[in-house]
């Protein structure tokens, strides 16, 4: 499958304050993971379903994979359009639990105790993905190799890298980035990058 995400004209794909670079930036905070064997990687999808589910990396790998085009921004001020991410599907991964009716929120974890959190709706939006390849190529550590997951509408801090799991929430709370004064939410058509936005 395949969704092209990409809003129109080059005008109307960016945001305010943003600049459009045809580079990758790397903005991290502590070590790059580095993985030489996966044999001991999991994927664990837990909190409000009704079992949960741990994945190993070849089992993951083995789930319905996709394509997406879309454009990412970040809150330091790039964009990068027209990228092709190949993975698998949000909806994909979910197939495999029972979300309980009061799962409203999604934290992202992923390595080093680094999480992320949205509302369950934009989590399951068409389109997001976790993704293993970026325009053709697998990714490099730096960009999160093996699994980062990708959800385009929302500044690029909640595409978390190096993702392990998928917690759902009854209710809201604040990930890495948002207990250090990041906004909770992250448009960037409403430039809500910190908390005060």
């Amino acid at each position: 499958m395949f969704y092209g995400l990409s809003r129109g004209s080059k005008d109307d794909r960016v945001p305010p304050n943003q600049k459009v670079t045809t580079g990758f930036p790397v903005l991290h905070y502590g070590n790059v993971p580095e993985y030489k064997d996966l044999s001991q990687w999991d994927f664990r999808i837990f909190g409000a379903v009704e079992e949960e589910k741990t994945l190993s990396f070849s089992e993951f790998k083995g789930l319905s994979v996709g394509e997406v085009r879309n454009d990412i921004h970040c809150v330091t001020g790039w964009s990068k359009l027209d990228n092709v991410w190949e993975g698998v599907p949000v909806e994909e991964v979910v197939k495999l639990v029972t979300i309980k009716p009061e799962a409203k929120y999604v934290m992202l974890h992923a390595e080093e105790g680094w999480t992320t959190n949205m509302p369950l709706e934009d989590f399951m939006a068409k389109g997001n993905l976790f993704a293993f390849k970026h325009n053709g190529e697998d990714l490099t550590p730096d960009h999160g190799y093996p699994l980062r997951f990708v959800i385009p509408h929302l500044y690029f801090w909640k595409s978390a890298k190096w993702v392990r799991g998928i917690e759902f929430l009854d209710k809201d709370k604040p990930g890495f980035w948002e207990k250090n004064g990041y906004h909770m939410y992250g448009d960037p058509w409403l430039q809500q990058r910190y908390e005060w936005d």
